[in-house]
């Protein structure tokens, strides 16, 4: 009989342990062997650089030998109702709380309500083109697989890195709005329970309450996602009864003279706030990184990921309605629009159940927030752009454990020291720029295969892509510029439509979705580019120089590590071909590169 300390251990697969640490975990690649290996790897930057942007993977290696590399696979737990759930979960939170009454007040006013239904338009386009993705590349990497698949190596990780970024920084602003809110709950001082310091003015107010809640959130994402689903529900349902009787209450309280004038700031003011209230929209790509774990994607993905987000736009819309129906817009608070709303009407204990349903739907944000970033996180890991130890997958729980740690870490530590001041700006241009690379992903995915796809036929996509997107950026900033305008409408809306008629016309579809695509391609893609791009233009100038910031970060890091990393992975180091030549050629096991190194880019210059 064997004793219990010769039984296998759950942290352990093939005899290794879970919890392992030694360089080679972190940092398996040749260039990094030792000092010298760095050094010469860093004298071939360029060549290798190069190299990985003309790569390209495909998706049989997302789908197989990657995620091989985290060792144990994810466990397909979730169908189509926790989709569903987890898109509720993941983008019902604060947002709607905090800007409605924010932008109806200083930007759209009634209007509002108009705003949320351009910005609902523009976020189902972009999930359109997610869950085209997700249902044929099921993997964790989410927008980072799929760009990987289309636009390669380094356009995934600038577009992708940069949004995992916001997300660390995003947050740690919701752990400590979530300190906020059940500051007001309790009925206390604002800052009451947080430590205050001699620190920095705007580090000095210490919060240790983001940090536990931040704990939490991680550690039900870490230990089974079934049951991290099943919090998520229970939590997103109490929400949704809290969200219903605003709505309703609202409209008992309507007062439609509160309506006019509709559009006191013009159609510039919608659409500012549009750029804005957007945000509360943002979340739904984490149900594309849970495909790896939907028993069946082809199904649940589209009915999870499409009946979410058009549930949560009707909502959105009439909550917008019955905020500007209870008060006038001049006199909207802007920091607690619902709760003096309602005391204004002579409901003043609803400001306590608005703090509760704003406090539950942060929590179910930060929980489905731990999932979706510590799996995108994973995917980013096997491809070997940050250390592979971060992909581990472990053997018990089905869940990657090192990834969440990464991810939970970094926003702990600047949610305990960063106030809402710093982290206001967290409405960031990355978001809508990666939704901008998703919709033209989807149209080389559509329109382009490797060894198919005639040159000349290749030369005339580019062509039209280019067009769309120079079009699209041109009417966005004529739009900032001369906002009254319309000359300039007349040459870029014209171009935009060439553009997307070119590739109607002349280009045949090269591939066809196997199990759900986007419908009207390429009107819908293209429209896609055109909306994302017409919000970033109405953002102010601190998003684009915190974007700029976030990808110089990012470019520097990929660089100094990430490209000789993957470089690595792709070409395995070997002897001398002239001493292998015929052992090669006998070898019937030969490895082959994971990625084709034939790109869309590539085949422009052939």
């Amino acid at each position: 009989m064997k004793s219990s300390s010769e039984q296998p251990s759950s942290d352990q697969v093939g005899g290794r342990s879970y919890w392992r640490w030694s360089k080679q975990d972190f940092f398996p690649e040749e260039s990094f062997k030792s000092w010298g290996s760095y050094r010469s790897a860093l004298r071939q930057t360029w060549f290798r650089l190069k190299d990985r942007i003309k790569s390209r993977s495909d998706d049989i290696t997302e789908l197989g030998e990657l995620r091989k590399r985290s060792e144990n696979d994810m466990k397909r737990c979730l169908n189509w109702w926790d989709l569903t759930w987890f898109g509720f979960g993941s983008v019902i939170g604060a947002g709607i709380f905090v800007l409605t009454g924010q932008e109806a007040h200083k930007h759209a006013g009634p209007a509002i309500v108009l705003s949320y239904v351009a910005s609902g338009v523009s976020a189902m386009l972009s999930v359109f083109c997610y869950t085209e993705f997700a249902v044929e590349i099921p993997v964790a990497g989410g927008s980072f697989a799929y760009l990987r698949v289309e636009l390669g190596d380094f356009a995934a990780f600038i577009t992708a890195g940069n949004l995992l970024l916001e997300s660390i920084v995003g947050t740690a602003a919701v752990a400590r709005a979530w300190t906020s809110y059940f500051t007001s709950l309790l009925n206390r001082p604002s800052n009451s329970l947080r430590i205050h310091t001699s620190l920095h003015d705007g580090y000095n107010l210490l919060d240790p309450i983001a940090v536990a809640v931040l704990a939490i959130a991680a550690t039900i994402a870490m230990i089974s996602t079934r049951h991290a689903s099943s919090i998520n529900w229970v939590a997103s349902a109490i929400n949704t009864v809290v969200i219903l009787f605003v709505i309703i209450a609202g409209f008992i309280h309507a007062d439609t003279s509160n309506l006019t004038p509709f559009m006191p700031f013009g159609a510039k003011g919608v659409f500012q706030a549009a750029a804005i209230v957007y945000f509360a929209y943002g979340g739904f790509d984490n149900i594309a990184t849970m495909a790896e774990e939907t028993k069946n994607p082809s199904k649940d993905i589209p009915l999870g990921l499409l009946g979410s987000m058009s549930i949560i736009m009707v909502i959105y819309c009439l909550m917008a309605l019955a905020l500007s129906m209870m008060q006038k817009y001049t006199e909207i608070d802007e920091n607690a629009a619902y709760s003096m709303a309602f005391q204004s009407v002579g409901m003043k204990w609803a400001k306590y159940l608005v703090a509760l349903g704003a406090l539950k739907g942060m929590t179910t944000v930060l929980l489905v927030g731990a999932l979706g970033q510590a799996r995108y996180t994973t995917h980013i890991a096997r491809a070997h752009m940050i250390p592979p130890w971060f992909a581990l997958v472990h053997p018990k729980t089905g869940t990657p454990i090192n990834a969440t740690l990464l991810i939970t870490i970094s926003s702990a530590v600047i949610a305990f020291f960063s106030s809402l001041d710093v982290l206001a700006s967290l409405l960031s241009v990355s978001t809508l720029f990666v939704f901008t690379m998703m919709a033209v992903a989807l149209l080389v995915r559509r329109y382009y295969v490797r060894d198919k796809t005639p040159p000349q036929n290749l030369s005339m996509l580019v062509a039209f892509l280019l067009i769309i997107v120079a079009s699209s950026m041109g009417t966005s900033a004529y739009w900032g510029l001369n906002p009254k305008g319309w000359i300039g409408y007349c040459v870029t809306v014209p171009l935009w439509f060439l553009g997307t008629s070119g590739i109607y016309y002349f280009l045949p579809q090269q591939r066809t979705p196997k199990f759900w695509g986007v419908p009207l391609v390429p009107w819908l893609p293209s429209l896609s580019i055109a909306t994302n791009l017409f919000l970033m233009g109405s953002l102010g100038a601190e998003a684009f120089v915190r974007f700029g910031i976030c990808t110089v970060v990012m470019l520097l890091y990929y660089l100094l590590v990430g490209v000789h990393a993957t470089y690595d992975v792709a070409h395995p180091p070997r002897q001398p071909e002239e001493k292998l030549q015929q052992a090669d050629n006998e070898d019937d096991g030969k490895s082959k590169t994971p990625e084709a190194h034939v790109s869309f880019h590539q085949s422009i210059l052939n």
